[in-house]
């Protein structure tokens, strides 16, 4: 069994920047692809960013690509978002989820509990 905690998120001014992150314990961490998600209020959750097992994204929204940028450190069981440039639409829960060799995203393994970001105009 594997916990995702995510921590980071706040409000923060249009243009600015905020940095999530994603702790992982109880499992073995490198075995899993992490993905972060997005869910706006009245919206259907959406995926935002994909990391594979070793690093390197494999997928971006278009609505993030040049602003966002996932990383993870395996020996520290953590992934992250690093969010610039930010835009009153980007305001929602983010969640971070976990998928077994990165065998699926329409159902992770895993879920963490959501970080809410805030982005005022």
């Amino acid at each position: 069994q594997v916990q995702l905690v995510e921590s980071g998120g706040g409000l923060v001014q249009a243009g600015g920047s905020l940095r999530l992150s994603c702790a992982a314990s109880g499992g073995t961490f490198s075995s899993y692809a992490v993905g972060w998600f997005r869910q706006a209020p009245g919206k259907e959750r959406e995926i935002v960013v994909v990391i594979r097992r070793t690093g390197g994204a494999t997928y971006y929204a278009d609505s993030v690509k040049d602003r966002f940028t996932i990383s993870r450190d395996n020996a520290k069981n953590t992934a992250y978002l690093q969010m610039n440039s930010l835009k009153p639409e980007d305001t929602a829960v983010y969640y971070c989820a976990a998928s077994l060799w990165g065998r699926s995203w329409t159902s992770p393994d895993y879920w963490g509990q959501g970080t809410q970001v805030t982005v005022s105009s």
